[in-house]
């Protein structure tokens, strides 16, 4: 193991890019996902008909696939139909299919779990039923789902060093680049790259925990 030759100022600036590009790709499938998932556990919670039996279809089907394989089929399938995207492109889609049908369940579960009593006064009171889920349900419930949420964006965060299969250059393929060339930098390069997962994800759990605690 070679510390000092790993840690120079250009391995630690090239590794500081990549990780640049993971917070990047997790931030937008973050906010896409988000919006996604609110709308997919309103319509499943609303039981619209066809359509929220469609979107349990979709959820559960990619609930139960590996995302490693939705990488693969976002940029390696999608170009057979003529849809061809780049692979930091390819990497925001994957990573918010998958995360917008695990998010959406948590949205559900947080609608469901606001008091039905709370509903009916609200609509005895003269709202519709719109007004009663944009201004009695759904300020509840993503309060109630703050947390869990947080947690899913904490693994969403993990989950972008998969797409290093499809080359995106994150922190992963970039520290793989360094230790290709010189094997006796892997430790310490690895370390690195754990400190940099480990410092925002243990920020974010800490954010998680006092948004459970002001519950």
């Amino acid at each position: 193991m070679d510390f000092a030759g790993a840690y120079s100022a250009a391995n630690l600036r090239f590794l500081l890019e990549g990780f640049l590009v993971t917070l990047e790709v997790a931030a937008i499938a973050i906010i896409l996902s988000f919006i996604f998932a609110v709308i997919i556990g309103v319509i499943r919670y609303m039981k619209i008909p066809v359509l929220s039996q469609a979107m349990f279809v979709c959820v559960e089907t990619i609930r139960n696939l590996p995302l490693i394989l939705i990488i693969f089929f976002v940029y390696f399938a999608l170009p057979d139909i003529g849809i061809k995207l780049e692979v930091f492109s390819a990497a925001i889609a994957a990573l918010t299919i998958f995360e917008a049908a695990m998010i959406s369940e948590i949205v559900r579960s947080g609608l469901q779990s606001v008091d039905k009593g709370q509903i009916e006064a609200a609509r005895s009171s003269g709202m519709s039923y719109m007004q009663t889920l944009r201004h009695i349900v759904l300020p509840q419930a993503l309060r109630r789902m703050a947390p869990p949420m947080v947690s899913q964006f904490i693994s969403l965060l993990k989950d972008t060093s998969l797409a290093i299969i499809i080359t995106l250059e994150d922190v992963m393929h970039n520290g793989q680049i360094i230790y290709n060339t010189h094997t006796n930098y892997i430790i310490p390069i690895l370390l690195i790259i754990a400190l940099m997962y480990f410092v925002v994800n243990f920020s974010l759990s800490l954010v998680a925990k006092r948004l459970e605690q002001a519950r």
